[in-house]
């Protein structure tokens, strides 16, 4: 892969906190009767900024009182404050070749138990970690000496384990990109020690991740538009030892977008992103009704005191405060 830099673009303009929403925006889909212990009757929903060219990974970062997420097709990551609205953050995210790339910024972040960043990049096609003074150290970048094909999405357990996906989104011809050096798409298990396992490679399109309340099942989208579904992998000491699909979606009635990014709350709840917006499970992997922007949105993040759930969506930057509680890394 060559190594030159690509012409500066121009330089984008700051994404502009929206108006305070007087009326809510989207609406809410109510399939059971549970879903208003978790959605109140008067949930409003609100748009907190846009003008992004596609809002991704948020993560709330409670050191600071403020959400980052990725523009991951603007090749930034910025923060929002209540105070400030989104504010570039880092700028750019990528800086290499663009040849062989679709996309090349960073997609999911998460916190590390230390408060620093780690984001999964497209084009860099690793996982790293923002340092204190701005530079970004890399953790994990390679299978047995083969390029990742470019992390997606993270999540930690309690012990520091660091669990992603790998699809290789970001590259021109997704599977048939001749850029890759791997012939899967893998779902991983990061030791804090460094050491890297391969939990999963039969998985078509792994996206969103997320891990249950207990620890014991990780939750992973596919993504694939024809395929539009979430598998539950139940976690052993030596990987995976069972599987079955948690929840799909035969016929999306023409709702726009696919399976991608998702969280759990405390009582095991899932937060799926998917088609039409915010598809809220139970544990049982019952559809107990959909939280809808108006856009396609593609992750979620639990902020604030950890009742408030953010949303990415598509230009937008969305947030709706529920009854619900989920864990803040």
């Amino acid at each position: 892969m060559a190594c030159g830099a690509p012409e500066p673009a121009p330089e984008p303009e700051p994404a502009e906190p929206a108006a305070p929403a007087q009326e809510s925006i989207g609406g809410v889909l109510r399939v059971d009767p549970r879903l208003d212990a978790i959605v109140p009757a008067d949930a409003r929903i609100e748009k907190l900024a846009e003008g992004f060219v596609f809002s991704e990974g948020p993560v709330w970062d409670r050191r600071e009182s403020r959400l980052l997420f990725s523009d991951v097709r603007g090749n930034q990551v910025f923060a929002w404050t209540e105070a400030g609205g989104a504010q570039a953050y880092i700028d750019p995210v990528y800086t290499g070749d663009l040849a062989g790339l679709r996309s090349y910024s960073s997609n999911g972040l998460t916190i590390d138990a230390e408060g620093r960043l780690i984001l999964c990049e497209h084009g860099n096609r690793v996982i790293s970690r923002l340092e204190a003074d701005g530079t970004r150290t890399t953790l994990v970048g390679e299978y047995e000496g083969r390029r990742l094909n470019g992390p997606n999405d993270a999540t930690y357990s309690s012990d520091g384990t660091l669990y992603f996906t790998d699809p290789g989104s970001g590259l021109e011809g997704r599977d048939a990109s001749p850029l890759r050096e791997l012939d899967f798409n893998g779902i991983y298990r990061l030791s804090p020690d460094g050491g890297l396992e391969l939990l999963v490679q039969d998985h078509p399109r792994p996206n969103g991740i997320a891990l249950s309340p207990d620890e014991s099942i990780l939750y992973v989208a596919n993504s694939a538009a024809d395929d539009i579904r979430w598998m539950a992998y139940e976690l052993g000491a030596d990987g995976v030892t069972d599987r079955r699909v948690f929840f799909a979606i035969e016929d999306p009635q023409g709702a726009r977008g696919v399976a991608d990014g998702m969280k759990v709350d405390l009582a095991g709840n899932v937060y799926a992103t998917g088609p039409g917006g915010v598809w809220v499970l139970s544990p049982e992997g019952e559809h107990l009704g959909t939280i809808m922007t108006g856009e396609v949105t593609a992750n979620v993040a639990w902020g604030d005191d950890g009742r408030t759930l953010y949303m990415t969506a598509s230009t937008g930057l969305y947030r709706v405060r529920l009854t619900a509680e989920g864990a803040i890394p």
